[in-house]
């Protein structure tokens, strides 16, 4: 007897059933790898990730965690989208972004309670930009497009009048990428972080023009705290992943106490040495970024806010958006027992 179409449809609606239940219960399964991607795993201010793994604290809670690499933060999001990841470790901005779009993603530790980020200006080009004022006409880098390097440059810009149209941003990535683009004179000015920040102020390629890398900066620049570096996740995955969550926040709770009460040096030494091909310069430049770190993986009460101001002032997908920010982090998970 030959199978009908009915019979086809039968089984198609048996099976998809029978995956359903079988991704719940994956999903539900709190057992079993994590992949974590990071927004650019040599940056200082994504340090927490790494330094975790290497203090072991992941194995403590029984984890099994991979850590992979992204430079562009807007990549790594388009991962956890897509499934490919649990986790990203990035900014906070992309998860006010995120739920305009009608995706519920959420931060569940705050590494940094400032963006850690430095617009550098090229020693061929200062004589011409003295501030974020003059860049009309000129050619800025960012890690990539629709990355909070390009929100944070925007918002820089606009501050002084300065539209989008009126410069060029140019996706340059991070670390020798953009210390190769300043040299190549094909950016004037570019946001980066540590260590590529000292790194140009030592060999002289570049200097400082905004500095996020405290908290009295950032105020100064943003208005406020502006919580950046984090671990976010898909809402869907932290509520039917509590343990896995919970432990993930400890770890990574831990990690941050071991950086307030370690000296620069202390923490160094704990990060692998093809980290630190100049471990004088290493060390100087996570002295400058200490400052940027929470000391207990909470959101800074200011900082939703801030994000929210910076965001709405010029990207289009937030602009006149209405966003609850409460959706957009917990704390309690680094808050449980």
């Amino acid at each position: 007897m030959r199978p009908t179409f009915r019979t086809f449809r039968h089984i198609a609606l048996a099976s998809s059933l029978l995956f359903g239940i079988a991704s719940q219960h994956a999903m539900a399964d709190d057992s079993g790898k994590i992949t974590i991607m990071v927004g650019g795993i040599t940056k200082l201010i994504y340090l927490p990730a790494r330094l975790t793994e290497q203090l072991g604290y992941f194995k403590d809670e029984g984890l099994d965690v991979e850590l992979l690499s992204q430079p562009a933060g807007v990549d790594a999001e388009n991962e956890l989208l897509a499934g490919a990841v649990q986790g990203v470790v990035g900014f906070y901005d992309h998860t006010i972004d995120l739920q305009t779009k009608g995706k519920e993603v959420k931060a569940i530790v705050v590494f940094g309670q400032v963006p850690g980020e430095v617009e550098m200006v090229s020693t061929k080009s200062a004589e011409a930009i003295k501030s974020m004022a003059d860049v009309k006409g000129k050619t800025l880098g960012v890690t990539g497009l629709g990355s909070s390097t390009s929100f944070l440059t925007q918002y820089l810009a606009g501050q002084h009048g300065i539209q989008s149209t009126e410069y060029t941003m140019l996706p340059v990535g991070a670390d020798a990428s953009f210390i190769a683009a300043i040299k190549q004179g094909r950016i004037d000015a570019g946001m980066t972080t540590e260590p590529t920040v000292s790194a140009l102020q030592k060999s002289g390629e570049a200097r400082v023009l905004v500095d996020m890398r405290s908290v009295d900066g950032t105020r100064a620049a943003l208005g406020g705290t502006y919580p950046a570096s984090s671990l976010y996740v898909q809402a869907a995955w932290a509520d039917s992943h509590k343990a896995q969550a919970a432990k993930l926040a400890h770890a990574f709770v831990r990690t941050m106490q071991f950086i307030h009460t370690h000296s620069a040096e202390e923490i160094a030494a704990k990060m692998p040495d093809d980290y630190q091909k100049d471990k004088t310069l290493y060390v100087s430049a996570l002295k400058a970024s200490l400052p940027m770190y929470t000391p207990d993986g909470k959101m800074p009460a200011d900082g939703p806010a801030t994000v929210l101001k910076v965001l709405a002032a010029f990207n289009p997908s937030v602009k006149g958006k209405h966003v609850d920010l409460s959706k957009t982090y917990t704390n309690d998970f680094v808050s449980a027992k």
